[in-house]
């Protein structure tokens, strides 16, 4: 018995690495992509390729009766929240490095344990409000307000992976309230039908540029400008961002279906090395040091709630924060 959970922990471990790195590749195919094509002309063409992955997770599963719900709204509210947040951490990605904006994002667990403290009346003691005011310290941190100014924009574009966080945050701690019951695969169908519907009308309502502000102010004119067919040379791009949709949708759902949480959710962290080594190699982007000490505040604080709730015996709200991403 011993064997067979070190084995399936193992695996666990495994999957979660291989889904935070198609994660990675993803984000930085996705900036990649961002100095000539919309967001949502990106977003659509990824999820009409991953959503095939997925229906092959769900045949696998047990086939289409499993998309039958009795609670339609629910999932149409889920999709929609995560769609928002999608939409505005990868505005972000336009106009910030690809690790400070992944830094940003991690505050999300923070935002989770606060969530369930204000919302759900979960007990969260001195310790773990004392984390997470540290973490949003962090952000502070970051755009060094003692200075004239961050080298990177205003302020408010720090906000928009804190804002996405937090959207993140609420899709999760909703579902947890409310208890939505389905597969894996039908949760990330429904989620992709929403991606899909609203990147359609997207297109259908500024898809030839005509609300497109122009490239000062990059965030906007990443969301809002008209789309073009991709190149021969970006095609591949664009395929491999769908299929590490897949993978990501496969791996992260397999991985906590087989191992605890409390033992694989940590390896999620290592998101954030990868995408500043992404950003070094690709975009010759690096931290400054005030970023550097941002990070630290940020995965510090919380790695502190999620080793605090695991000391606690709680189901960690965090441990999903990454595979709801995508």
């Amino acid at each position: 018995m011993t064997t067979q959970t070190d084995s399936s922990v193992a695996r666990g471990i495994t999957l979660i690495c291989v889904g935070v790195f198609a994660i990675s590749v993803n984000d930085l195919l996705i900036k990649a992509l961002s100095g000539g094509y919309p967001l949502h002309q990106i977003v659509f063409t990824r999820t009409a390729i991953g959503i095939w992955l997925s229906f092959l997770m769900l045949h696998l599963e047990g086939g289409l009766t499993l998309l039958r719900t009795s609670r339609p709204g629910l999932h149409i509210l889920r999709g929609l929240t995560l769609v928002a947040a999608n939409m505005t951490f990868f505005a972000s990605l336009a106009a910030l490095p690809l690790g400070l904006t992944t830094a940003l994002f991690y505050v999300g667990p923070l935002f989770i344990t606060l969530f369930s403290f204000l919302f759900l009346r979960e007990k969260v003691g001195p310790l773990r409000l004392s984390a997470i005011v540290v973490g949003f310290m962090g952000v502070i941190v970051m755009q060094e307000p003692w200075s004239s100014g961050s080298d990177y924009g205003p302020p408010w574009l720090f906000a928009l992976p804190v804002i996405a966080a937090a959207l993140y945050a609420s899709m999760a701690v909703m579902t947890r309230a409310l208890g939505v019951q389905s597969t894996a695969a039908a949760l990330t169908i429904y989620n992709q039908l929403m991606f899909l519907l609203v990147s359609g009308l997207f297109y259908l309502i500024v898809g030839q540029g005509q609300a497109d502000p122009g490239p000062d102010a990059p965030s906007l004119h990443f969301l809002l400008r008209a789309w073009v067919w991709p190149t021969a040379q970006d095609w591949p791009l664009f395929i491999l961002t769908g299929i590490c949709n897949g993978i990501v949708a496969y791996c992260i759902t397999s991985a906590y279906r087989m191992a605890p949480s409390a033992s694989i959710a940590p390896f999620e962290y290592i998101g954030l090395p990868l995408a500043i080594f992404w950003g070094w190699l690709f975009f010759a982007e690096w931290p400054t040091p005030a970023i550097w000490a941002g990070c630290a505040m940020i995965l510090g604080a919380g790695l502190f709630v999620f080793l605090r709730e695991r000391q606690k015996g709680k189901r960690t709200p965090a441990s999903k924060h990454v595979a709801a991403r995508r």
